[in-house]
């Protein structure tokens, strides 16, 4: 099947495969998210490409039908640029532009370049070309053809190999550099938390677009940068948020989530999203227009999980209410996710009931406790550090006198362990 759009200057065509494990619905929607993703780039799409295949094809990843197909559009149409919804290996990608005669991105390779085109800071760059070249290392072969021989043997190992194996040693170390100064930033981001501790900390997560941004800028009077494109923000940003008259928390607004995000990027940005392993609570925002909210909260949430912070007491944001015809989207909603609220940011809807759900659940979960121990139990001093987060510690002659932020679950363990000392 082929959907035709309007023409562009710079036009692309999205290709997309269900399989028997990925329904037609499921591919219309990922493909939806590619059109956004090929906008948020710079290219206009000219047409949509989908395929039901039993299993992806080796060589071509669609079939030489369907390449056969594609040709025709791309000669006819003049079409530079093709993108694919998944995945390709460096051999398919080789395969299909040899076929095509034109320029062919994955998905992976096209959230790469938007974030190149996003990074501003020292760190994001560093991460993003940390991720390129990760991504760029396997496919280094196809990209020296033009000087490798064109057959096999004893005594045919020409500059092509040689200029190969030069590229990868040096993209080996020049990734071994980036991993080293993201290691550098890490460890500032540390020694900047220590200046925090005395602040409840949350993190703002959620789909990419879904206005965790504007909701920032909102709650903390500050100027984030905003726009209604994919990955509008990638390096990490807090504020002081005001809950009440005599209640402040540090809120982080941090990149965006998507589907089938590289694996590679997500490790690149690894620096960045500690800011949510060191939050105490986490505000997972959602945009409730969008049609897959369900999927994109699930996608998340995979991701928290794969971070280990699954088990952060969460609040569900629900944003963009103004924007609601059906309003009983808003109760089935609510008795899906117990635990939410909903707002609008940009109109500032419903953000008193959002600070009044923000306070409520940091009593629900913590609890703020001093304890004067003496220097002499060095086990319960140390078990102290590991219960809770220490917001201070003063030494007296004798003893030491620690004011902890501890969970309400491990509330009861702790006052056992200090009983026991007097």
């Amino acid at each position: 099947m082929i959907e035709l759009a309007q023409l562009g200057k710079e036009r692309c065509i999205l290709v997309g495969v269900s399989t028997r494990t990925l329904s037609r619905e499921t591919t219309e929607e990922s493909l939806d998210e590619l059109a956004l993703l090929a906008d948020t780039a710079g290219a206009e799409v000219f047409a949509r490409v989908t395929q039901d295949r039993d299993r992806y094809d080796a060589s071509t990843f669609v079939g030489k039908g369907k390449v056969e197909e594609l040709r025709t559009l791309v000669t006819e149409n003049a079409i530079p640029l093709v993108i694919f919804d998944d995945d390709l290996s460096p051999a398919q990608v080789r395969n299909i532009e040899r076929e095509l005669e034109c320029k062919v991105l994955d998905r992976s390779g096209l959230i790469l370049d938007i974030f190149a085109s996003r990074a501003k800071t020292n760190e994001a760059k560093t991460q993003v070309e940390l991720a390129q070249l990760q991504y760029l290392l396997p496919r280094l072969t196809g990209m020296w053809t033009h000087l490798s021989k064109q057959f096999g043997g004893v005594g045919t190992k020409g500059p092509g190999e040689t200029q190969i194996e030069t590229d990868r040693r040096i993209i080996r170390t020049r990734i071994g550099h980036l991993k080293e100064k993201i290691e550098r930033f890490g460890q500032q981001r540390v020694t900047q938390r220590k200046g925090r501790t005395k602040h409840i900390r949350a993190a703002l997560v959620g789909y990419t677009n879904v206005g965790k941004s504007t909701l920032l800028n909102l709650l903390s009077g500050s100027d984030v940068f905003v726009e209604n494109r994919l990955f509008a923000t990638l390096d990490p940003t807090t504020r002081l948020v005001p809950l009440s008259s005599n209640t402040e928390i540090l809120m982080t607004d941090t990149v965006g989530f998507i589907r089938k995000l590289p694996h590679h990027l997500v490790a690149s940005f690894k620096s960045t999203l500690e800011e949510i392993s060191e939050a105490d609570i986490i505000l997972h925002v959602s945009d409730i227009l969008s049609k897959t909210f369900q999927d994109q909260i699930m996608v998340v949430s995979d991701t928290l999980a794969d971070l280990g912070v699954a088990d952060k007491p969460t609040l569900m944001v629900f944003n963009k209410i103004d924007g609601l015809t059906d309003r009983s989207i808003i109760a089935a909603t609510s008795e899906q996710f117990p635990q939410s609220v909903f707002i609008s940011a940009t109109r500032g809807i419903n953000i008193l009931g959002l600070k009044d759900e923000v306070t409520k659940l940091l009593r629900e979960e913590f609890v703020d406790k001093t304890f004067t121990i003496s220097q002499r139990d060095q086990k319960l001093i140390s078990y102290l550090h590991t219960a809770g987060e220490v917001l201070d510690k003063e030494y007296s002659e004798s003893a030491v006198t620690l004011s902890l932020r501890i969970r309400k679950k491990e509330f009861e363990r702790v006052m056992n362990m200090v009983s026991k000392t007097k």
